[in-house]
């Protein structure tokens, strides 16, 4: 079955996506939760005007993401420090929203949900990865180093 997706799903795609799924998942929870509508003739029509008139806010907003993404190549080792214990085990865990505060604190806003931890959440100091996502077309791979805190 053809849907057009009127929001991002993960794992599936993005908004105005046009797709081909399977029908009893599109018709049992893409449309009834909202999160598509049927591909009909008329509503590709739609869509396609759609895009037109978005094209050139589209631009704008792919830029601006893109100068977010260049801040990131400017950071140098960049550390989130923790509470630690004995064997680099940490008190707690880093995760997307940690990673999130400390990137806002480096002049870069970027939702928690766009940012996806290789391995998920952290338990254990060392060197890990990430990926931020800016926008669909504009996403960056950041290295970062989990630190112990120092104590005062």
């Amino acid at each position: 079955m053809e849907i057009i997706l009127k929001q991002d799903v993960d794992k599936l795609g993005f908004t105005d996506d046009v797709l081909e799924v399977k029908n009893g998942y599109a018709r049992n929870y893409l449309i009834p939760q909202g999160y598509a509508i049927l591909a009909t003739p008329s509503a590709k029509k739609q869509l396609q005007e759609k895009l037109k008139q978005r094209a050139f806010k589209e631009k704008k907003i792919v830029e601006q993401a893109q100068k977010q993404a260049d801040k990131i190549d400017q950071l140098e080792d960049f550390n989130i420090t923790a509470k630690a214990g004995n064997d680099d085990k940490l008190f707690g865990s880093v995760t997307n929203a940690e990673l999130s505060n400390e990137l806002e604190k480096h002049g870069i806003e970027l939702d928690k949900k766009y940012i996806s931890i290789q391995g998920g959440n952290i338990k254990r100091l060392g060197q890990y990865d990430a990926q931020l996502r800016f926008h669909r077309e504009v996403i960056k791979d950041l290295t970062f180093d989990v630190v112990a805190e120092t104590k005062k």
